[in-house]
Parts: structure tokens; C-alpha cells; sequence
């Protein structure tokens, strides 16, 4: 089957590397032609527009930083919507507005078009080995057609139901890692300042009631230095916002999630939109005078395998 992408950053970057892997054909299109390059080497198709990437093919998989950006690729000026073929499916991976995508699939009904929303989560570190986990919203029979292009780039694979699901549960997901993030750096400075050791610190929370997948991940990318998670301060304000406008559709009160908001857009004005997102730790760090650092942890994001061989390596085993 053919598919195209539009969007080549750090996700959609690592899907399109993962199709061509899996051997299908591909064709791309992006704002920065250089993040084409890559793929192009290995057999992409490159596209000068969003038409252009959603012509002939089986499935348009889109990959973009908002509901704006999403909005205007499909049906703005060369949009990909208009250039579809009847029977092919829009696969959307960005985190985006759960009515706009709504609206957006009931016109690509109308033209025969099918929709799957299928936002990933885990860790973007994972997207680069297929192991992310998908999210689906929309038709069984869509999912099974494109199940093999999906599987190419995420596992596992967990569909939700109707449109509009997917999107919901993905925002509450960076919520909670957003929760863990910001419990990681408080607990990591009360550690730091009471004189502990902060790589068997690091070990110690790891193996035990107060671990989770966002400690384990990003921790070491605090203890480094690095601060590298591959996703921004401008998507993890984006995401909240997304939050906050869910908890008031429904009549929730998100408190806890309206601090969080604050918390990161401050974050987001003091360090720049692209700065990453352990930065509102930054913050901490800056508030007091105190650094957050352990010799030895890798420059990297850690999936469970590096947590245990960095540990077994460092004698910080049990």
C-alpha cells in the first residue's frame, strides 16, 4: 500500500522511517525540505505540498504541532483533503482539538474519505523502534485496513472506540505524565538538598511505590544535564490547554491541571517555546541555585532495558 506523511519532525520523522523499513512506499511532504533528505535517500517521494503528499495514495498519515496546523494542511490553500481519492483514509497522529477533528472527518465523509485518529504515547524515544503505543479512534474496518502500516511504527495498538476517544485519552496521558514530571523534580530536590546521593536516589525511587514510566524516562535526561525529551514547552502548553478546554466541556474541575498550565507556560516565557519540557524543573533548579545532576547517566531518554543495564552497571542494583 502507499502512503503519505506530512509532517517529518520528531515523530513523524521516525514513522515515515519506520514504513520505509516495512517496505512501503512513501511520499512526504514538510515545511523544512531538509527534514525530507533522510528518507528521500532511502526511496520517499518528495512533495511540494499537502495535495501533492495526499495524491494516490492508500492512506495520509499527519503528523503536526496543532489543531491549527492540522486544520490548515487538510483544508487550507493546496490542502491534502481536497486532493484525496475517494476509499483512502486520513491517519492523524498529532494531539489535536477533539471537536475540529470531528468536523474535518464529516467532510472527508462526504468525499468517500475514512478517518482514524491515532495519537501515540510512551515517550517519543520509543517511535524510533515501533514500540510506541497507539491510540485509535474510528472504524474497526479502517484500523484493519491499515493495520500493517500502523503496527510498522506502534505497538501496541489499543483501539478505543468512536472518533474523538483517542484524542481525549491521549491528553489525559501527557496530563499525567505532566503530574509525574513536575512530582519528579520537587522529590529530586528534596533529595538533593537532604544530602542524598541522587543516582541511588535515582535507583531507589525506580524500585519503588513511587516510580512510573515518566520518572524512569526522564530523570536521567535531569540527572544529565541534557533536558532532552524531544518534545517541547510550546506542545506541552498546547496539550494543557487542550486539557483545560475538555475539563470545562464537561464540567470538571481541573485545579490541579490549571497550576500545571501556569507552571509550564511560565516555563515556556522563561526559557523559549522550544526548550524542552523538564525546563519547568529548570525553574527549581534556577529558584534554588541547585543543580540536579549525577555523574554517569546516559544522554539519552531510557526505555525499562537501559534503566536496568545503567543500573547493573553503576552498582546501583539491589
Amino acid at each position: 500500500m502507499k502512503y503519505g506523511i506530512i509532517g517529518l519532525g520528531n515523530l513523524g520523522g521516525k514513522i515515515a522511517a519506520n514504513l520505509l523499513d516495512e517496505g512501503f512506499e512513501l511520499q512526504v511532504h514538510d515545511l523544512r525540505p531538509e527534514l525530507a533528505e533522510r528518507h528521500i535517500a532511502r526511496g520517499a517521494v518528495w512533495c511540494d505540498s499537502p495535495a501533492e503528499a495526499a495524491t494516490g495514495v492508500d492512506g495520509l498519515i499527519t503528523s503536526l504541532t496543532s489543531p491549527k496546523v492540522s486544520t490548515a494542511v487538510m483544508t487550507g490553500p493546496n490542502g491534502a483533503l481536497a486532493a484525496l481519492s475517494p476509499g483512502a483514509t486520513w491517519i492523524e497522529t498529532s494531539t489535536t482539538e477533539v471537536d475540529e477533528l470531528l468536523r474535518i472527518a464529516a467532510l472527508a465523509r462526504e468525499r468517500g474519505i475514512g478517518t482514524l485518529e491515532a495519537p501515540v504515547t510512551g515517550g517519543v524515544h520509543r517511535a524510533e523502534r515501533g514500540e510506541i503505543t497507539v491510540l485509535i479512534g474510528g472504524c474497526a474496518d479502517e484500523l484493519a485496513r491499515h493495520q500493517a502500516a500502523i503496527a510498522a511504527f506502534g505497538d501496541p495498538i489499543i483501539h478505543l472506540g468512536d472518533i474523538g476517544a483517542a484524542s481525549t485519552l491521549k491528553v489525559i496521558t501527557n496530563m499525567l505524565a505532566f503530574v509525574n514530571m513536575i512530582g519528579m523534580g520537587e522529590g529530586l530536590m528534596l533529595a538533593k538538598r537532604a544530602g542524598l546521593d541522587l543516582g541511588q536516589a535515582y535507583r531507589a525511587i525506580q524500585a519503588s511505590s513511587g516510580n512510573s514510566v515518566e520518572f524512569e524516562t526522564v530523570a536521567p535526561v535531569i540527572l544529565n544535564g541534557s533536558f532532552d525529551t524531544s518534545f517541547t514547552l510550546a506542545l506541552a502548553c498546547k496539550d494543557l490547554g487542550l486539557m483545560m478546554e475538555l475539563g470545562r466541556k464537561h464540567d470538571v474541575p481541573l485545579k490541579f491541571t490549571g497550576l500545571m498550565d501556569q507552571m509550564f507556560l511560565e516555563a515556556k516565557a522563561k526559557y523559549g517555546a522550544d526548550a524542552w519540557t523538564p525546563h519547568v524543573i529548570k525553574m527549581m533548579e534556577d529558584a534554588t541555585g541547585v543543580e540536579l545532576r549525577s555523574p554517569g547517566f546516559p544522554d539519552k531518554m531510557m526505555d525499562a532495558q537501559d534503566v536496568k543495564a545503567f543500573c547493573e552497571s553503576n552498582e546501583l542494583t539491589n
